[in-house]
């Protein structure tokens, strides 16, 4: 893993956008871990990977409306770290020569340490509620999001947002007990900056 570079963090800190930069920038290849969600899920059983597909067997409402945001915290498969393996696989395919850049909330920080060659190849990004409810409204239309298809969109959208938030603290938590960079994203930078903030922390 020595020629991997990771951003993690919470929905809508921009990951994408920076590791797009950064790739485009330096010739390195992009690995979007929410590009492959579906595949991993063909690629795992219930048995290695049981909160993925007891949340495939649900309905929309089970998955969005009937459950408290701290049970969907605790159950939320990628979120729990499970088919982490299946990502380290499909990095371990891609020829060392060329750096590769991964973004996802999926990279949870315990998971990712251990791979770490040195102290200066990930960081995570985390948004602050305000912006993070922000970043949500502004990527699609009210009749794009998929919680239009609950029977309770905003109450989807409330759960959604609170479970959100608290994966947020969760990070924040684990980064500060691990020793591992954070960088919180407040809309006060511009997309220039942050992508300079992430390439001081990769030394780049």
């Amino acid at each position: 893993m020595r020629h991997v570079y990771w951003i993690g963090g919470g929905s809508g800190t921009g990951k994408s956008t920076i590791a797009s930069r950064l790739a485009d920038r330096h010739g390195w290849r992009l690995y979007a871990t929410d590009d492959v969600m579906a595949d991993h899920a063909r690629r795992t059983s219930a048995a290695e990977t049981p909160f993925l597909h007891e949340f495939m067997a649900m309905d929309m409402d089970e998955r969005w409306v009937d459950r408290s945001p701290e049970t969907m915290l605790e159950t939320f498969h990628w979120f729990r770290g499970e088919a982490f393996g299946l990502i380290v696989e499909d990095l371990a395919r891609i020829p060392p020569k060329t750096p590769v850049v991964v973004e996802g909330f999926r990279l949870l920080p315990h998971l990712v340490k251990p791979l770490l060659t040195e102290p200066g190849r990930a960081v995570w990004l985390l948004p602050t509620p305000e912006f993070r409810q922000l970043a949500f409204r502004s990527r699609a239309t009210p009749e794009g999001r998929f919680t239009q298809r609950t029977g309770d969109p905003g109450r989807a959208d409330h759960n959604i947002a609170v479970r959100d938030a608290l994966f947020t603290m969760r990070l924040h938590e684990e980064t500060a007990r691990l020793g591992l960079p954070a960088i919180t994203v407040d809309g006060t930078m511009t997309e220039d900056e942050l992508t300079e903030r992430v390439s001081e922390v990769f030394r780049l």
